[in-house]
């Protein structure tokens, strides 16, 4: 059992600790996850939020058949497409707030990438197709293995190793555009 499995068993088991360890370890890397559906960090904070209420309240059973992080990170995926599928008959947000959201969006992303390197490799990843952001967030900056990312999208292990290989190509493709040589590409 991983970390996060043994804190959700702790929590199951009445201990509200067991909760807060999990959303102090994986907070900001769902919110960053969920960004990449949003495209608006406010609201994938928000989605992040929910998803965490939804593991305190409907208190999902962990299976075990997956890491702790997949299961949770797949929750996540379902909270964002059930939010996307519903706001999408809403109209856009006015431009102030963006320009607010943007700034938000900004601040996190600086805090948790660190550095520079990483922050231009993060902005060439937003520039991808959503599906090729997806899979490079979960294999490379999550450190899921194929088989978790393939749980998490719902696709089969070949797929991913495909899809990883195409978002790769893209991805440097990308950076190349900047000026940017990433020799681990």
């Amino acid at each position: 059992m991983d970390n996060g499995a043994s804190s959700y068993r702790r929590f199951l088991d009445g201990d509200d600790e067991g909760i807060v360890e999990i959303i102090r370890d994986y907070k900001d890397g769902l919110i960053l996850y969920l960004n990449g559906f949003t495209q608006d960090i406010s609201t994938a904070e928000e989605l992040m939020e929910e998803t965490f209420v939804k593991l305190a309240t409907r208190k999902p059973r962990f299976m075990g058949r997956s890491a702790f992080k997949t299961w949770l990170y797949a929750i996540g995926r379902n909270v964002a497409m059930d939010h996307l599928r519903h706001s999408a008959r809403l109209s856009p947000r006015p431009a102030e707030e963006l320009e607010r959201l943007a700034g938000e969006e900004e601040s996190l992303e600086k805090s948790y990438l660190r550095t520079e390197r990483r922050i231009l490799l993060h902005q060439a990843l937003g520039r991808l197709k959503a599906e090729y952001r997806q899979v490079l967030y979960l294999v490379y900056l999550e450190g899921f293995n194929n088989a978790e990312a393939a749980a998490v999208m719902h696709k089969s292990r070949r797929q991913i190793e495909n899809l990883v290989y195409r978002a790769k190509q893209s991805l440097k493709s990308e950076l190349e555009k900047e000026g940017f040589v990433y020799e681990e590409l």
